[in-house]
């Protein structure tokens, strides 16, 4: 084998091992989160499987390409397929819960195709014309890291920022078919199968009809049926209903943004006052409001454009900054009336740097002296799961007693809305007890 075909083809397994487990992770997201108990042990697993193909390969003897070629015709297979977005569906959909249909994804699609990949250094290694065994192995593992580090670039922040997350697999699956070709010569047989591999990887990919599919979320818009509702349609996030509207007017959207606006708008009497919101949605929560300046921050840029031309079907009512939450907050030196913070990566799933103490005691940055917090949080309706109390804790520790609304009380996740002022200070509590009751006093202290 010529030395740049060899180059060529470490090169290819490494952009498509590191690219399938990006895809991976991205694919998991509407399902479990992004949430480091889900990151690290996908990671940890590939690795696994990864250092398993290493062994494997190294115990090769013979036959170099056949068995290189073979490995990456099923790894082909198994990308086009086992990662289409449809596949990732159906197995959340049919198995319950969710932890089973993660292990049969991670088990059945991620790290058999880490372990073929895996073994493609060490097999060709014995075909490297060198000096040394070091320089042999340390130009393979140059290629194909190589490879990595552009698939991991390419895939996330190219191809499926403009084209969606199904052509980031469609690529992978391509890729991997272009070296078995490299390697199968004119062998017919081959070549048909890598042709109905990837018509089968296309065909699947362009299944998964979703309104678009970004490196940072999957997003639909569908129309709903509700009853005294004019043509209205919903807002799908990862999975999750995110917003709501329709062509009445005045419009009617979900009620926690009705909540939402009748404390900015009745409670609190806002007019011409700035209010940050952390996390678009919809962007509803301004929609046909133009009593105040809205500043919407999310991290994805192609949502505007999604919703504007495909869900409120008009122009979003504001000024809109992609960033992370958390860092615009950080570096902004602007100051606002109000903070809305309603950021979630699925449907119960708020990024784990969006929940800590740092966090809501950096907002007060942001906030004005008089400013007020509210915060949209997905809760247990009882309130009594350790995230929800310790949640909830958190902010109380910076804020001091908050407001806390419970919107669906009967349902098992319900909508929760907090409200917090900057100026409030958390402060020590004491119970009242028989033996030693000073309500009375502490009333009279309160007036």
């Amino acid at each position: 084998m010529s030395r740049a075909l060899l180059y060529t083809i470490v090169f290819i397994e490494g952009f498509c091992s590191l690219g399938a487990e990006v895809i991976a992770l991205r694919r998991l997201v509407p399902h479990v989160g992004s949430a480091i108990v889900v990151t690290a042990p996908t990671i940890g697993f590939f690795l696994l499987a990864l250092a398993l193909g290493y062994a494997a390969g190294g115990r090769v003897a013979a036959d170099y390409r056949r068995l290189v070629r073979r490995n990456f015709l099923i790894a082909a297979l198994l990308a086009g397929v086992g990662l289409a977005g449809v596949t990732v569906d159906l197995l959340f959909a049919h198995l319950q819960p969710a932890l089973v249909a993660y292990l049969v994804f991670i088990g059945g699609v991620l790290c058999p195709l880490a372990w073929l990949l895996g073994q493609t250094v060490p097999i060709l290694t014995n075909l490297m014309q060198a000096e040394r065994t070091g320089e042999a192995s340390g130009m393979a593992l140059y290629w194909s890291t190589l490879g990595s580090f552009l698939g991991s670039l390419l895939l996330s922040l190219g191809v499926m920022q403009w084209l969606g997350v199904s052509a980031a697999v469609v690529a992978c699956t391509l890729c991997l078919l272009l070296g078995a070709l490299l390697l199968a010569g004119r062998d017919f047989k081959i070549w048909l199968f890598s042709a109905s591999t990837a018509a089968i990887a296309i065909g699947i990919a362009l299944q998964h009809t979703v309104t678009a599919d970004t490196a940072y979320a999957e997003y639909i818009v569908a129309p709903v049926d509700i009853a005294g509702q004019r043509q209205a349609r919903a807002f799908w996030v990862n999975k999750s209903l995110a917003s709501l509207v329709d062509d009445s007017r005045p419009a009617h959207t979900t009620r926690y943004i009705r909540h939402l606006r009748q404390v900015l708008l009745d409670d609190l009497g806002f007019t011409d006052r700035e209010i940050l919101v952390l996390g678009a949605g919809g962007f509803t929560l301004s929609h046909e409001e133009p009593r105040n300046r809205y500043t919407y921050v999310d991290i994805d840029p192609a949502i505007r454009d999604l919703a504007e031309k495909h869900f409120l079907r008009q122009a979003v009512r504001g000024e809109f900054v992609v960033d992370d939450a958390r860092r615009f907050v950080a570096t902004t030196e602007r100051r606002f009336d109000a903070v809305v913070v309603d950021v979630f990566s699925s449907q119960t799933s708020i990024p784990g740097h969006l929940v800590t103490r740092e966090f809501w005691a950096g907002l007060r940055r942001v906030l004005k002296a008089d400013g007020v917090l509210l915060a949209n949080l997905i809760l247990d309706g009882r309130l009594e799961t350790p995230y929800a109390r310790n949640l909830l804790a958190t902010i109380d520790s910076v804020y001091g007693r908050c407001a806390v609304e419970v919107l669906h009380r009967a349902r098992p996740l319900s909508n929760v809305e907090v409200v917090c002022h900057a100026g409030s200070q958390p402060g020590p509590a004491a119970i009242y007890v028989d033996e030693k009751n000073r309500a009375d006093l502490d009333q009279a202290r309160s007036r």
